[in-house]
């Protein structure tokens, strides 16, 4: 799918950033790998990719905080992701791929700044905040592989802290990503390019873990988001030049 070593390199480094991004997080695989993936592999197999990816690292990682996850708010705010994955899906498969490049670049960047700012508005608030922020969140991520921000900015307006985040954003990685790839169908990835992608997830799982408590929130809070913001605004770019 790649072809050539130097692309398959890059590849593996993209997932091991990303890896090791939501291992310190609990959420940025998407926002810090989708706009790279995209880019080398295209919008369909870049999406279905960090979907897989993300969802596996998730599992590993809600293994130790399970106990610590909210299901009177995840449950339907997984539901609510749940209902709208397909309509995700729906979309990015009827848009010209320079079309989709455009939205999944917009996306990541208006998502980051969002963060950034530390949006805070009651829609995003209690019970009914929940179900918007999983609607959007399993919309977002099955069109363009970020389904991570409403979620963020939900926990930001709730007041959580790292502590409480971490292991309900695991959660919902789980949940929304296993049907978006079931939805999305698996990347089509040659046998070595699988076993490098998975090895690179590992690893970047093994650096996160390591870096745990080392590395200051704020400043891999804010490494995470400017990543993020020059990958969406790559692949935004690279869409514009498509559709012109």
């Amino acid at each position: 799918m790649t072809g050539g070593w130097a692309p398959d390199v890059l590849l593996a480094g993209i997932v091991l950033l990303g890896g090791c991004v939501q291992w310190l997080t609990g959420m940025g695989f998407a926002l810090v790998a989708v706009p790279g993936l995209v880019l080398l592999l295209g919008p369909a197999q870049g999406v279905a990719l960090a979907n897989c990816a993300a969802g596996v690292i998730s599992a590993v990682g809600i293994a130790d905080g399970w106990r610590r996850v909210r299901l009177t708010v995840m449950v339907p705010l997984c539901l609510a992701a749940v209902v709208t994955v397909p309509a995700g899906t729906w979309l990015a498969r009827r848009l010209p791929e320079p079309a989709l490049m455009v939205c999944m670049g917009a996306l990541v960047t208006v998502a980051v700044v969002l963060v950034m700012r530390g949006l805070r508005v009651a829609a995003l608030r209690g019970g009914r905040g929940a179900v918007v922020a999983g609607g959007l969140g399993g919309f977002m991520n099955s069109a363009a592989g970020v389904g991570g921000p409403p979620v963020s900015l939900y926990a930001l307006n709730a007041e959580w802290t790292v502590r409480e985040f971490v292991p309900n954003a695991q959660f919902y990685g789980v949940i929304v990503n296993a049907v978006s790839v079931a939805s999305n169908g698996l990347p089509r990835l040659t046998a070595p390019v699988w076993v490098l992608a998975v090895a690179a997830l590992a690893a970047g799982a093994l650096a996160g873990r390591a870096l745990t408590g080392r590395l200051p929130e704020r400043r891999a809070r804010a490494l995470v988001l400017l990543l993020a913001l020059a990958g969406g605004l790559s692949a935004l770019g690279k869409g514009v030049a498509g559709v012109t």
